[in-house]
C-alpha cells in the first residue's frame, strides 16, 4: 500500500544556512527515495525560507527542489503545499508548473479513514501583539501590491535579510526548545480546538523547528515535524500507524 508523507520548514535558500546547496541536494534525494512509495506529500510551509513571486519573476535557484516536485506530480503524486510566514507570497506559479494543491489555511481532511488536521502552525494560539501584528501586513494584499513595485533586486534582498535576521534571533534565544505542555501555544490550541471536534485522530504541524509527538486524548495525538536544517525529520502514515522518522541517506527509510 501506498504511504503518505509530512514535512516541513527546509527554509531553502536561507542566508542563515551555511550548507543550503547540500541541503537542498539532501531533500532532493528523499523525495527522491519516496516516489515509488508516496500516494501524497504535505509540505507543511516553510519550505522555502523566502518567496515572493512577480508578475513575470520568481526567486533565483531551487530548480532541484522545483524539478523534483513536478516529476513528483507528472507521476501521479499528490503534493500538497502549505504557505508558512516565509513563503506566503505565492501568486499561482507553483501551482501551474510544478502542478502542486496549493494551501493557504489549515486542512481538515480524511486520509485513509483517519481525520487530520493539518497546519504551517504560525499564528495558532500565539498572543503576541507584534507577530499578529506583521503576519497581517505580510497577508495584506494593498501591501503585497506595494511591496511589488519594488526593483526585484531591493525586495529580495530585503526579504532574504529580514529571514535571516529572524531565524538567528530565534537561535539566540532559544526559541526553538520545547516549552512544555502548558507554555506550548501549538499545544494548546490542539486541546482547545479538540473540545469541539473530537474527531480528529491526528494534529500535525510545523513552524516550531521541534520534534514533538504527544498524545492529547485516547484517540488523538499530535505530531511537530522539526525541521529540514538540521534534523531533516519526517512522519509517515502507511494507513494503520503514524510515525515520525529522521532522514538517513543510504539507509532504510519508510
Amino acid at each position: 500500500m501506498k504511504q503518505v508523507y509530512f514535512i516541513s520548514d527546509a527554509h531553502l535558500g536561507s542566508w542563515a544556512i551555511d550548507h543550503r546547496r547540500m541541503q537542498e541536494r539532501r531533500l532532493v534525494r528523499f523525495l527522491d527515495d519516496i516516489k515509488d512509495k508516496a500516494q501524497a506529500i504535505y509540505m507543511l510551509g516553510d519550505m522555502f525560507d523566502y518567496w515572493y513571486e512577480f508578475k513575470y519573476v520568481v526567486p533565483k535557484g531551487y530548480t532541484r527542489f522545483l524539478g523534483k516536485i513536478s516529476e513528483l506530480t507528472d507521476l501521479g503524486v499528490e503534493v500538497h503545499y502549505f504557505i508558512g510566514n516565509h513563503d506566503i507570497w505565492t501568486f499561482g506559479y507553483l501551482e501551474r508548473e510544478c502542478g502542486v494543491i496549493l494551501h493557504k489555511e489549515p486542512l481538515t481532511v480524511e486520509i485513509m479513514g483517519k481525520e487530520f488536521f493539518l497546519a504551517h502552525g504560525d499564528g495558532m494560539g500565539d498572543p503576541s501583539r507584534t507577530f499578529r501584528f506583521l503576519r497581517g501586513i505580510f497577508r495584506s494584499r494593498v501591501c503585497q501590491f506595494l511591496y511589488s513595485l519594488l526593483p526585484t533586486r531591493w525586495s529580495m534582498w530585503f526579504g532574504l535579510s529580514w529571514a535571516k535576521k529572524s531565524m538567528e534571533k530565534h537561535r539566540l534565544n532559544g526559541v526553538d526548545k520545547y516549552l512544555g505542555e502548558d507554555k506550548e501555544f501549538q499545544v494548546i490550541y490542539a486541546k482547545e480546538y479538540l473540545k469541539s471536534h473530537p474527531d480528529i485522530n491526528y494534529f500535525i504541524f510545523g513552524h516550531r523547528h521541534i520534534e514533538l509527538d504527544l498524545m492529547l486524548s485516547h484517540s488523538s495525538r499530535m505530531l511537530i515535524l522539526g525541521d529540514w536544517i538540521s534534523q531533516y525529520t519526517y512522519a509517515v502514515f502507511d494507513g494503520k500507524t503514524l510515525t515520525m522518522h529522521n532522514y538517513l541517506e543510504g539507509g532504510d527509510n519508510k
